[in-house]
């Protein structure tokens, strides 16, 4: 068993910064993360995967299985769920895909 948990979410002012945390987690002593990503589902639309630019910064610590999301400039269109999902290696279930809870970002005006 794979638990994806998100953290860092909340209300934040348009121009602000904002960083959010997912840290995997299984029963199993020894488990591989071989992939992680992060998903926004903002309101009345699909959800789309956060990429890199200008605003965004994403990166991993593969060690503590962890990714983290930086946005600088925060404008009111970052507004969602954000959602941690990652495809991770255990010796009981191999390598599958695991979805987190998400964590709401809401940025004001």
């Amino acid at each position: 068993q794979v638990d994806l948990a998100e953290s860092g979410g909340g209300l934040v002012q348009a121009g602000g910064s904002l960083r959010l945390s997912c840290v995997a987690s299984s029963s199993e002593n020894w488990f591989i993360t071989n992939s992680m990503d992060w998903y926004r589902r903002a309101p009345g639309k699909e959800r789309e995967k956060v990429g890199p630019d200008g605003r965004v910064t994403i990166s991993r610590d593969i060690a503590k299985h962890t990714i983290y999301l930086q946005i600088d400039m925060v404008k009111p269109e970052d507004s969602g769920v954000y959602t941690c999902q990652a495809n991770v290696w255990t010796r009981t279930r191999g390598s599958v895909d695991y979805t987190g809870q998400g964590t709401q970002v809401t940025v004001s005006s």
